[in-house]
Order: C-alpha cells, then structure tokens, then sequence
C-alpha cells in the first residue's frame, strides 16, 4: 500500500483547522495529527502531556520535531504518526516552521507539502472572529511565519494556496488531488507570495 500524509504549513488564521475538516468530509481516512502540548492555552487538538515526558521521547529517538511557541513545548512523536498510518489513516499535521515541515517530511511516506498563505490582515480578522485572546502574539507569529518563509526561500512545496482567494473546499480538493497524483515537490516564488 502507498501510505501518504499532508503537511498544513502556514501562519495563524491561515486556514489549517477549516481545511483539515474539508479534507475528512472528502475522506474520512484523513486524521488531524494531535500533537503533544506541554504548557497553557488552547488544549483541543492537542495531546497534553509533561515537558519532561517530551524530552524523554526526544532522548529515546522518538520525536521528529519539536519547537516552543505561546509559553508551550510541541512535539511531533514518530510512534502516533506510523499509528495512523498503520490504521489506513491519512495523517494532516499542521505546522508553523519550515524546519518542522522539512523534519517530518523524512518520515517514510509520500507527503504533500502544502503552504497556505494570508496577508496579515486576514490572520487578523480571522483570529478576532475565532474569538482568540492573543491576538497580538498570533501577529507576532504571522510576522515570523513570513520571515521563515523568505529565510528558506528554496525550500519546495506541493502547493501553495492563498487562502484568502481559495476556499477550503476548493483548498481541500486541490490537496486531495495532489495527493492521489504523487504531486512532486518544486521551488516556488516566496518573495512574491510573501511580498
């Protein structure tokens, strides 16, 4: 069997959790990748777990990625994603660092690497309407995500939408397609994206 997975990397309010659920209603083998969350904030989405359990995981091998963000420790652990892959699961993990989207990409399976992108303005329209209490700090975000990209500039994606242009039906069909056609992955122009 042709196991494969999605990479959801973009900036907040990007449209990572709206597409993700376009994506199981056009399968239900697609599955949200939980990761693990060791700190405060949002828990939904996340399996909540201990700093020190996370460093264990990281010194036994069994962390692809892990990164700090809003005053928390995430961790992307090689065991839940062969579980969902060994399930007939499509795993979509969302990501907001181009180092994390490359890490997980090693996993043995075919990926498609997709980079939702927004204009500022609609992160922040989106996170105020979503009702988010950190609104300045997802800006902050916003900002680095930007900065991640230009620094990485060559790095190759699948595809990339703008979100602000395509709906999450139409961004999730995109990605279905890509999928089942074993889209490769290309250099595509950051600078313009990102202006």
């Amino acid at each position: 069997m042709n196991h494969s997975g999605v990479i959801l990397y973009g900036p907040p309010g990007s449209g990572k959790d709206t597409i993700t659920a376009e994506l199981a209603r056009l399968r239900p083998e697609y599955a949200l990748f939980q990761r693990l969350k060791a700190g405060p904030g949002r828990t939904t989405g996340y399996r909540l777990t201990t700093a020190q359990h996370i460093e264990e995981m990281a010194q036994a091998g069994g962390i692809l990625y892990r990164n700090s963000r809003y005053d928390a420790e995430y961790a992307i652990d090689r065991g839940e994603v062969s579980a969902l892959v060994d399930a007939g699961r499509i795993p979509v993990l969302h990501m907001g660092q181009v180092a994390g989207a490359r890490a997980v990409a090693a996993f043995p399976i075919n990926w498609v690497r997709v980079l939702l992108w927004c204009p500022e303005e609609i992160t922040r329209r989106r996170c105020a309407a979503r009702g988010d209490k950190d609104l300045d700090a997802r800006l902050k975000v916003w900002h680095e995500t930007r900065q991640d990209l230009l620094d990485h500039a060559p790095e190759p994606w699948s595809l990339v939408i703008r979100t602000d242009q395509v709906g999450p039906a139409q961004a999730a069909q995109a990605i279905d397609d890509a999928r089942l056609a074993g889209a490769s992955v290309e250099r595509r122009d950051i600078p313009g994206l990102v202006g």
